[in-house]
């Protein structure tokens, strides 16, 4: 009876979980399916158009744009957004004072609201008091023109990215360091490995699974940028930080074209299944 009642409160917990999951992720992605071959208001009866919506949004004059801003972004994002957080992990590992306190300064960001960080850039970033061109004046350099200039826009979007993310990637791969056994470190010494050596020979081959996974997470997270061109761009300038998040959401409440959004909603998704599926099947040859 006793182990009757422990499997009927593990299902409860099982059946809440996977309600929630069919109610705020399934049934959305279902939804957008559909709605991808529909023509809509939301109000009157849909009508079936099959790729119309598809055409529709391959003609869209940013379409190309946001594809390619959306790939910049997500490149520039791993070169910061994924490496930096690694090297702050390896730095924290090696510390023996301060640790706790300083892994509390590196989470701090993520447990701000998204809006309050990107409103706070948004002033680091203002061309006249901002933070930013205060320190640039300081060493006698000239200002920019973070946001209002198409070669400074999106890389002051990932500044932002990383910024906010950076304190998961950090407490993620800080555990993974801290459960490599410490013989393999004394091992690489006593043969006179550096430290970039044990980095190379020690810590990566016995970290590379969370890389993997990481990376995926990385990838599958920047492609869907919206917070930060939104709040600080509206895209601009010059389409220069229009992303296809972005773009989705110009079509559905701009223009009130849910079809084609639901359209560009699909054509994301499939892309990263693709990626996703492509990750997984090097994670299992990595474990085979």
């Amino acid at each position: 009876m006793q182990i009757l009642r422990r499997n009927l409160t593990a299902y409860g917990f099982l059946c809440a979980a996977l309600l929630c999951f069919t109610v705020f992720a399934w049934y959305p992605m279902v939804r957008e399916f559909i709605l991808s071959f529909q023509k809509t208001d939301l109000i009157n009866e849909p009508i079936w158009v099959g790729l119309d919506n598809f055409m529709t949004a391959f003609q869209d004059p940013a379409f190309s744009e946001a594809w390619l801003n959306t790939l910049e972004f997500t490149l520039l994002a791993l070169l910061c957004g994924y490496a930096v957080p690694f090297v702050v992990a390896l730095v924290l590992n090696e510390l023996r004072h301060a640790r706790a306190y300083l892994r509390f300064v590196v989470y701090l960001p993520v447990m701000l609201p998204p809006i309050v960080a990107v409103l706070l850039f948004r002033w680091f970033y203002d061309p006249g008091p901002g933070l930013f061109n205060q320190v640039l004046d300081t060493f006698g350099l000239p200002p920019l023109a973070w946001l209002d200039s198409s070669s400074t826009a999106l890389i002051s979007l990932v500044i932002v990215s990383t910024w906010m993310n950076m304190g998961s990637a950090t407490l993620i791969y800080l555990a993974a360091l801290q459960n490599i056994p410490p013989e393999l470190y004394e091992a690489a010494e006593l043969d006179g490995a550096g430290i970039f050596k044990r980095i190379r020979h020690v810590t990566i081959p016995q970290t590379r699974l969370i890389l993997l996974l990481m990376l995926m997470l990385q990838i599958v997270a920047t492609m869907q940028v919206f917070i930060e061109p939104y709040m600080l761009t509206g895209g601009g300038p010059e389409n220069s930080t229009v992303t296809i998040a972005y773009l989705m959401f110009q079509n559905a409440f701009t223009l009130q074209d849910y079809g084609s959004a639901g359209a560009l909603g699909m054509m994301l998704m499939i892309v990263l299944l693709v990626f996703a599926a492509f990750q997984l099947r090097l994670t299992r040859e990595d474990k085979a």
